[in-house]
């Protein structure tokens, strides 16, 4: 039995694989302590995990709410600016409150996110940590683009030019952020990182990102370090939700259900849902909108169609119903949906949504509809081909197929335990 440190940025599409996987690794026997702030606390006990508070000053309670808010509005590159500086002022309280919490917390190894600065607080500290990749994993190849953006990969001269610029711009509107970590490393004895490929596990890299879903690139040209398991999903932790079940009429004699969501974070703009409901109403749907936490039901008024609105949905019960899901195409849902066979109507907004989109799109699997060309016509369009076109259910069930053959979490457990060598436990 080891004891586990998980440092996870404070997300719920963050914190709910990380728990998954430390609810799994709990399960055989060992024991994982999270380290957060004070807003995921109870999403992280509700899992059965332990939690050690940090950065209680500077993230007192209530100002996740704040952050996403603000969040939700934005869209693009200033979504990815804004991230960014939260990247940074988190990483500042990590590096600092850090190292006396693991310590007080006697862990022997650590689970860092990637979207964190954990791992550095690991090297301080002489402890072994491997990278987990929640969203498409780091993968600095200037075949594969970064996550960042919409485009497909590709072998040829043009993209692979296009690729190394856009890794080199990232880099360097990410420099502040660097010259943070390498501050702390220098006061630490520690040597600097010169590059962003060196802040992940010289021991693993571990992404709940299917194998089947990543662009193509032959196996043998795969880093060696890099596992590809599946979704990070454990139904058992999701909280009971509420839910008109009697309002749908999905069902040989009902209308096909489709489910909308853009996720718990950037779901604030109102345009979006709008357009959401119209492109529906003409169709012969029946659709769900669910909000997550930037929106409230009554700044949307009357809506096309007549939808189900809800502040939250039961997701994982309602993607098995759809026939379709409407996704800004955050890995989770995808994720969820494809785990499932259900195509998607991706409307990516920020982050990695373009980079999960564009995968979607290579597998066949689904639609892209940018963000910057939404409109009620277009989307209607894409929802209608969806629905007409068997390709993409095609495609979504060979990638069920393909996530059902692998138990994602406990493939990752497994890696876990042999990497750390802490296993066999309790596998099961």
């Amino acid at each position: 039995m080891a004891r586990i440190g998980a440092f996870c940025f404070p997300g719920t599409g963050h914190i709910n694989p990380m728990t998954a996987l430390a609810r799994r690794l709990r399960q055989r026997g060992h024991s994982v302590v999270l380290f957060g702030i004070a807003d995921v606390e109870a999403r992280v006990k509700a899992a059965g995990i332990e939690f050690c508070l940090i950065g209680e000053s500077d993230f007192p309670l209530g100002t996740l709410e704040k952050l996403d808010q603000h969040l939700s509005q934005l869209t693009g590159l200033p979504s990815f600016r804004f991230t960014l500086e939260r990247i940074l002022n988190t990483a500042r309280m990590v590096l600092r409150d850090g190292p006396e919490a693991a310590r007080r917390a006697k862990v022997e190894a650590f689970l860092i996110d990637e979207a964190d600065f954990g791992g550095n607080v690991a090297d301080y500290l002489g402890l072994p940590r491997i990278s987990i990749a929640i969203i498409p994993p780091m993968v600095w190849d200037n075949r594969i683009p970064p996550y960042l953006f919409n485009w497909p990969a590709g072998q040829g001269f043009p993209s692979r030019l296009r690729n190394e610029l856009a890794m080199r711009f990232l880099a360097r509107v990410a420099s502040p952020i660097l010259a943070l970590v390498n501050r702390h490393r220098e006061a630490w004895g520690l040597k600097p990182h010169t590059e962003w490929a060196q802040a992940l596990s010289p021991l693993a890299q571990i992404a709940q990102l299917p194998a089947a879903l990543e662009f193509d690139i032959p196996m043998r040209d795969r880093h060696p370090l890099l596992h590809y398991t599946g979704p990070f999903v454990d139904p058992q932790q999701r909280p009971k939700i509420d839910f008109p079940w009697d309002r749908l009429d999905y069902g040989n004699a009902g209308r096909p259900l489709v489910y909308a969501s853009l996720g718990t974070l950037q779901n604030g703009s109102e345009d979006i849902f709008r357009i959401i409901a119209a492109a529906c109403a003409d169709l012969p749907v029946q659709l769900v909108i669910s909000l997550g936490a930037g929106l409230d039901r009554e700044r949307l008024g009357v809506l096309s169609g007549d939808p189900i609105v809800v502040k939250y949905a039961p997701q994982l019960e309602l993607i098995k119903r759809a026939s379709i899901v409407i996704t800004h195409a955050g890995i989770n849902t995808a994720l969820e949906s494809l785990a499932e066979g259900v195509p998607l109507v991706c409307i990516p907004i920020g982050n990695d949504q373009p980079g999960v989109a564009a995968r979607v799109a290579a597998r066949g699997a689904g639609v892209v509809v940018p963000r910057r060309k939404l409109n009620t016509k277009r989307l209607r369009t894409a929802v209608h081909a969806v629905f007409e076109d068997d390709s993409y259910r095609s495609a979504a069930r060979k990638l069920q197929a393909s996530i059902q053959q692998i138990d994602g979490l406990g493939l990752a457990a497994d890696i876990v335990e042999d990497v750390l060598k802490i296993g066999p436990a309790n596998r099961n």
